[in-house]
């Protein structure tokens, strides 16, 4: 319902508009104003069950390399690496979600300089800057 919704928003009614249409929403949708809303969105997009609230791992690493991916490519990257190989978590919620994000958008990286533990991170980015440390030293 969603779907139609849009399209018919976009006049969109063959595959030829939707096609010509997509460019311009790209660039509408990557504009940092309106970019973290469409991040929080794709996660929830993902949420199926009614009562679910997060995601497994495989689908968050194959998720965040679509939606953040072009952007942030090193920080991805690293990311996917770390959360395949830990065994502490099993999924991701929709804090830990968007702290990746700001964490994207407000730390250095790779040197990590500016990252504070004291602040009030999801402990998942703790342990991955933890494990970014060790595996630079």
């Amino acid at each position: 319902e969603e779907w139609r919704r849009g399209l018919k928003a976009l006049r969109v009614d063959t595959v030829s508009k939707l096609r010509k249409a997509l460019p311009e929403l790209e660039k509408e949708v990557r504009r940092p104003s309106n970019f973290v809303d469409f991040y929080s969105y794709s996660f929830c997009y993902c949420l199926t069950e009614e009562k679910q609230k997060s995601i497994d791992i495989e689908s968050i690493c194959q998720l965040l390399d679509l939606v953040l991916g072009s952007q942030f490519r090193a920080q991805v990257d690293y990311f996917i690496e770390y959360l395949k190989i830990q065994s502490d978590y099993k999924v991701i919620n929709l804090d830990q979600w968007m702290g990746f994000f700001r964490f994207c958008n407000e730390i250095s990286f790779p040197d990590l300089s500016n990252y504070d533990p004291d602040l009030a991170w999801p402990l998942v980015l703790d342990n991955f800057v933890e494990w970014m440390q060790a595996k630079q030293s």
